[in-house]
Parts: C-alpha cells; structure tokens; sequence
C-alpha cells in the first residue's frame, strides 16, 4: 500500500530533510547539551527531539492542525506558548556562568551534571512547543500529504519524521561531543552558551511574527 504513495512519501521526506537539516532551536540547543554535557545527554536530548515530534504527529493526525488552520487564534496561542519557551531557554543560556574545566574532566561529573531523563525532556519540549514545528506540520500535512492519504500512511510518514530527526541530531550531539571539538568549545563554554542563547530568542522572536 506504501508504493501507491511512494511519490508523496518522496516529497513530504526531501522537504522534512531540508527543513531538519536548516539550523533552529533543536539544533543549538542540542550542540549547547553536547558540548556541556557531553555525549550521553546530547544523544538523550537528540531522542528527545525525535520523540517531540510524535506530538506534532498526533495533532495532526486526529485533526486539531485543520481546526488550527481555520482558527487563527488557536495558532496564534500555540505561536506564543512556543514562543515563550524557547525565550526561556535562551535566557537560561545567557545567564550561563564560567564552567570549572577541571571537574568537566570527569565523566561521573558530567553525568551528575544532567540526568538522561533532564536531557530527553530538554529535547522533547523544545520541540514540541517549538513554533517552527508546528508551522510546518501545518503547511506539509496541507499541502504535500492528501487529505484522502490512509491515516495509517500518514501514521508512517509521523514515524519516519520522528526518526529521522532523532538520528540526524544524534550525529549532530556525536560530532560537538567529539573530545577535541568539545574541549576547545568548553574553554570558552560559558559565551558559547551566551551565543546560543540569543540565536534562541532571535528564533523565537521571528516566528512570532510569521503569518499563518
């Protein structure tokens, strides 16, 4: 039954490729756990990512997306509980202080540091509140997948999202986790962090203001 949609599984799999690939909040926020944190909290972060997209799947697939579609107020509540979330975040990250590099230097630490179970939430709410996401969840599943596509067809193109955004920020949390890459980040963590932080307002504060 897929074959019959392969042309828009195709589509809607290039389009989500492009747009998880393109830097945003998961993905500064996902460097951020990995050169903090280290790589065990960055691949739990990148889970968690992956996971939130199960919500964004969910809402489409039980039909609240054309409901927010045809009720402008509805998006722009979801806009702004996003909005003010990531905001949150990038406060968070500007008010990050000087890391001790020695106790770093433990793993033990590092874990200590955040809780498998912190990091996958840090991911997950970021992106599931993410007004990015729910934006373009919005634009494909109305535009790209038909109305008349088999809600078990649309179940797997969710599935597929889920897991794609999960490996691709897993690489990302590997590759910014990598010792030598980590260390020269973490001499200078605290404004790295800073940095990250006010790219998350400045995300937020643009999609604010992008029309439905």
């Amino acid at each position: 039954m897929l074959f019959d949609y392969w042309g828009e599984f195709l589509g809607l799999a290039v389009i989500h490729f492009l747009a998880v690939v393109a830097p945003g909040p998961d993905f500064a926020v996902t460097i951020r756990q990995s050169v903090k944190f280290g790589r065990l909290a960055g691949i739990c972060t990148a889970i968690g990512i992956g996971a939130g997209i199960s919500i964004h799947v969910i809402y489409t697939l039980v039909g609240i997306s054309a409901l927010m579609h045809t009720t402008p107020w509805l998006m722009d509540v979801a806009k702004l509980v996003g909005a003010i979330y990531i905001i949150w975040l990038g406060i968070k990250f500007i008010r990050s202080k000087p890391t001790n590099l020695n106790a770093l230097e433990s793993e033990e630490i590092i874990q200590v540091s955040q809780s498998r179970w912190k990091a996958f939430l840090m991911g997950f709410m970021t992106n599931a509140l993410n007004p990015k996401a729910t934006l373009f969840f919005l634009a494909i599943f109305t535009t790209v997948v038909s109305s008349n596509t088999p809600t078990l067809i649309q179940a797997f193109y969710g599935l597929w999202m889920c897991v794609v955004n999960a490996i691709w920020f897993v690489l990302v949390s590997l590759m910014f986790s990598n010792a030598l890459i980590r260390n020269k980040f973490m001499q200078k963590g605290y404004w790295f962090e800073r940095v990250m932080g006010v790219v998350l307002i400045g995300f937020a504060i643009r999609l604010l203001f992008i029309s439905v």
